[in-house]
């Protein structure tokens, strides 16, 4: 990457294709230039629309650098690389009921009034704002890669959700969300390639105490968090050693369930099951639906305690709510070929 955040910088905006090209120049000499693509890393500020995701389109003061810049990408076959930040968003923007779509955690969504394609999460919605984007210009086919996104662990008192619990969901949830190759409503079953920041929390940068509070690890290497990423750690050590079930609770409302139902089927599960003529569409009840679809979640993404939590409306059971012909799985194997 050829410069971070810079194509806002009159000076440096002016410099900055220029020394792509030469980049690519001293690749291509070298015989490399088909193996190392060459690309600048942009902030969401380049776009001047990202809300809702299909009105996303670049910065008018910015659109004839950003043909430059595109079909230099379009070329050579580099990607266009963006930094997503649901935090910021957030931040400038702490809204009720926001939180729990810019954490990945279970929301009612938000419809895009356009294309009436309902988002799930704030990155989706991000990384297709960029999408739009580019298809504007008529890039459809450059590819995007997030070279940087993640969430503070500690902040100022004005940033109550700036927490460990907080930076853990964002990660978890993101990391669970490319898992599942579901892709994002625009780009469908195509994972974008994505890079987490930071390694390491940055004590001794100037700022904010959330400037400096990015990283999965503190200064002397021990961890803020685990998010099943540690070299050390088996594949989930914490998920039970019997067979359980994730759950709705009791009491839980139809509105809940509905919502429970669209999270977990929106990330990439098969809940093909519980579609009219499948195997588990009987009883046609919200909470039998739900059940299924809220287990197949928990199982499919490693059992981890926070995949059955669905805003504290779940709970494990040890009972297998499985019936005639219709299979609950209990572990990842089940779930991957039920």
């Amino acid at each position: 990457m050829v410069g971070n955040e810079i194509s806002l910088d009159e000076n440096f905006r002016k410099q900055l294709l220029p020394a792509m090209q030469n980049m690519q120049n001293a690749l291509d000499a070298a015989s490399l230039g088909g193996k190392i693509k060459v690309s600048s890393v942009h902030s969401m500020s380049v776009l001047s629309h990202s809300d809702p995701p299909s009105s996303g389109k670049f910065q008018t003061w910015l659109v004839d650098v950003m043909q430059g810049f595109l079909g230099f990408n379009n070329a050579t076959g580099s990607p266009f690389a963006i930094n997503p930040y649901p935090y910021y968003a957030y931040n400038s923007d702490p809204r009720p009921g926001y939180l729990a779509y810019c954490l990945f955690q279970v929301n009612a969504g938000r419809v895009d009034p356009n294309n009436n394609i309902k988002y799930m999460n704030m990155f989706d919605a991000q990384v297709d704002a960029a999408r739009s984007a580019l298809n504007s210009l008529g890039y459809n086919n450059v590819e995007i890669v997030v070279t940087e996104t993640g969430w503070p662990s500690k902040g100022d008192d004005k940033e109550p959700w700036t927490t460990i619990d907080k930076a853990k969901d964002y990660y978890s949830g993101l990391i669970t969300h490319l898992r599942s190759k579901a892709g994002t409503p625009l780009m469908p079953g195509k994972t974008t390639d994505t890079y987490l920041f930071a390694l390491y929390d940055e004590n001794l940068k100037q700022g904010h105490i959330s400037e400096r509070s990015f990283g999965l690890f503190k200064p002397d290497r021990t961890a803020n968090f685990d998010v099943g990423l540690l070299k050390n750690n088996k594949e989930n050590p914490g998920a039970p050693n019997k067979a359980m079930w994730c759950v709705p609770k009791e009491g839980v409302t139809d509105e809940q369930l509905q919502t429970n139902i669209d999270y977990a089927c929106g990330r990439g599960i098969d809940c093909s099951p519980i579609a009219p003529g499948g195997a588990c569409f009987e009883p046609d009840t919200l909470a039998s639906h739900a059940a299924y679809a809220m287990n197949l979640h928990y199982q499919t993404n490693g059992r981890n305690a926070w995949d059955c939590d669905f805003s504290k409306t779940a709970t494990l059971s040890s009972k297998d709510p499985s019936y005639k012909g219709c299979i609950y799985p209990s572990n990842a194997r089940e779930a991957k070929t039920n």
